[in-house]
């Protein structure tokens, strides 16, 4: 009995990983759950640290699949939909509803109103695990974090910060001839001097990167800077077309003599770009957010445009800007892409199909500006995270959010964290 007892313990210790949250920074780890299996794991780089069954969404309140992270957790919460029913230790990954919550009723099949439900005692140590921020990916079929090698990631650096003082630096016996019988003089010594005044910095908040295609709302902005140059009022440069843009969109047209009307197609950027002796806007753009928090953008470009990138995901653990060095763990997702979509964005050929490999070649295809790779080496950070995908998600990316990738835009998710049967068992 005792032994069974003491084997028991060590299985709910190894599902639960109870302790474990002290193997890495709670923003660092995966958390991937999988409707097929109605299963969660939980990665520390690609080791996995804690497993647990779930209940996923039930057909007509689908749980969404897609790369999503923590925004708000709270300790108790109740629906806002359905009676006040409580969810305990939640973790919320979209603002339209969405969340990892405990529940009495965690089934073998999917049963929820669009949550992850997760077993109690589950659901408190998860909890106690993460921070917000960390990343949550959600997947039919399973995925598996496996190390990543491409010439596109970034390498961490680390930026000189004020004056070298002789006590951050080694010295060096000076030359024999300048030396004082009885005497041993120091001088600084140059590459010591050179890595001393890189001075440790304090540890950096994670960022999370979306490398995606340009289409015509990602050039809204230049666009209306340069109608307000040649002298028509688009208004304020926000990358929104309201009407003041639209009405300085078509008096350009027909200025230009293209066709009528208040589209920022191929056309009009081309005219636009042509009249102010520019080249004409590269095919992706690549955003960096931080704290939920837009920090930088840059143009970059896509090898293959016909082709679709597909959605893959990488993650950065053991960044140290000192050396330069960093560890790259990641998976490629099945995604759909709707045809208007295609048609919009001239992808004529499907991605390579998931596998190790289809990762690095969709990264192998993206090339961005030697500042674009400075600004990802000083900002990058213990869990970062770059997501390489053809459309970016608008309708969950918003105020108060990471990048939130969705693979699937048929499903039909959860509104305002509702789970009706939350605690019935």
């Amino acid at each position: 009995m005792l032994t069974g007892r003491i084997l028991s313990i060590g299985v709910f210790i190894a599902a639960f990983g109870l302790g474990h949250a002290m193997a890495g920074d709670g923003q660092a780890l995966q958390i991937i759950v999988s409707r097929d299996l109605q299963s969660l794991k939980v990665y520390d780089g690609d080791k996995v640290v804690a497993t647990s069954k779930v209940s996923t969404g039930k057909p007509g309140h689908d749980t969404p699949t897609g790369i999503f992270s923590i925004l708000e957790k709270q300790k108790f919460h109740r629906s806002n939909k359905y009676s006040d029913a409580p969810m305990p230790w939640m973790q919320r990954i979209t603002w339209s509803g969405v969340a990892l919550h405990e529940s009495n009723s965690v089934p073998n099949y999917p049963a929820s109103h669009g949550c992850v439900r997760l077993p109690a005692a589950f659901a408190q140590e998860l909890f106690k695990m993460t921070e917000r921020g960390a990343h949550v990916v959600i997947t039919d079929a399973p995925v598996e974090p496996q190390r990543i090698r491409s010439a596109t990631l970034p390498r961490p650096v680390s930026s000189p910060v004020g004056p070298t003082f002789m006590s951050d630096v080694a010295m060096a016996p000076a030359p024999a001839q300048s030396a004082v019988a009885g005497t041993e003089l120091a001088m600084n010594d140059a590459a010591s001097q050179s890595k001393a005044s890189l001075r440790p910095e304090k540890p950096r908040e994670p960022i999370y990167v979306l490398i995606t295609r340009a289409d015509h709302r990602s050039v809204m902005p230049e666009v209306q800077a340069l109608l307000n140059q040649f002298g028509y009022d688009a208004g304020t440069v926000d990358g929104a077309a309201g009407a003041q843009t639209n009405a300085a969109i078509a008096k350009f047209r027909k200025d230009s003599g293209l066709l009528d009307g208040t589209m920022a197609d191929d056309a009009l950027v081309a005219a636009l770009f042509t009249k102010a002796g520019r080249p004409l806007p590269q095919n992706g753009i690549l955003v960096i957010r931080r704290n939920f928090a837009e920090i930088y953008r840059a143009p970059v470009t896509l090898d293959n445009e016909p082709k679709a990138l597909g959605t893959h995901f990488v993650e950065a653990r053991n960044v140290d800007p000192r050396t330069g060095f960093a560890e790259w763990y990641g998976f490629s997702l099945s995604n759909r892409i709707p045809d208007a979509a295609k048609k919009r964005l001239g992808i004529t050929e499907d991605a390579d199909m998931a596998t190790a490999d289809s990762v690095t070649a969709a990264l192998d295809r993206v090339h961005m500006s030697d500042e674009a790779k400075q600004k990802l080496g000083e900002f990058l950070g213990e869990g970062s995270s770059i997501t390489v995908t053809d459309v970016e998600s608008l309708s969950e990316t918003g105020l108060g959010t990471n990048f939130i990738t969705l693979t699937d835009p048929t499903d039909k998710p959860a509104n305002k964290l509702a789970d009706k049967t939350v605690n019935k068992g």
